[in-house]
């Protein structure tokens, strides 16, 4: 009887397994959707323009009304650019002319889907997304990948670039 118990819950699992694959191992992002390019890096003079989603999939261009970018590379650096936003308002990065953008591509698409993307949509501030690693490329500087990028921008050209890595540094270059 136990034996048959297990049996059956064994294959509950597997199927249930099977069925979140299916449904959240699907990769939903639409490259052709988005661009991102950069004359030279996260450099002083490089003109930037990117149009990326937002974690609700909404496309933002960077305009000339954005006057600094926040980019995050690595987790732990995303985690304390999110902790230190959860404490804000909700408005205060629009407030500031500032966008978000955190690397998302090295996420396995069934880890994106299922726990990722629903964590990051509770979130009441926006958050643009790089999924493709193609596109990181144009921004990422790998020897300050672990840090947090403050890139102050007029009219999409870099004015200034300044690596940081906790929220005291964070508030102080916002």
């Amino acid at each position: 009887m136990i034996k048959k118990i297990l049996l059956w819950l064994l294959i509950v699992l597997v199927v249930a397994g099977a069925a979140l694959f299916i449904l959240n191992g699907t990769d939903r992002y639409d490259a052709s959707k988005f661009s991102g390019t950069s004359s030279d890096g996260l450099n002083v003079g490089s003109k930037i323009s990117f149009t990326l989603p937002d974690q609700f999939d909404k496309a933002h261009t960077l305009d000339a009304e954005v006057k600094k970018l926040i980019f995050v590379f690595k987790k732990d650096a995303g985690h304390t650019v999110n902790e230190f936003l959860q404490k804000q308002e909700s408005d205060y990065l629009t407030k500031r002319n500032t966008l978000f953008v955190a690397d998302i591509s090295p996420m396995p698409v069934i880890i994106r889907n299922t726990f990722a993307l629903p964590d990051l949509r509770t979130s009441p501030y926006k958050m643009l997304l790089l999924y493709d690693g193609e596109l990181v490329k144009a921004f990422k500087d790998e020897v300050n990948a672990e840090k947090i990028a403050i890139v102050t921008v007029d009219n999409g050209v870099v004015k200034s670039v300044e690596y940081i890595s906790t929220e005291a540094e964070l508030e102080k270059a916002l």
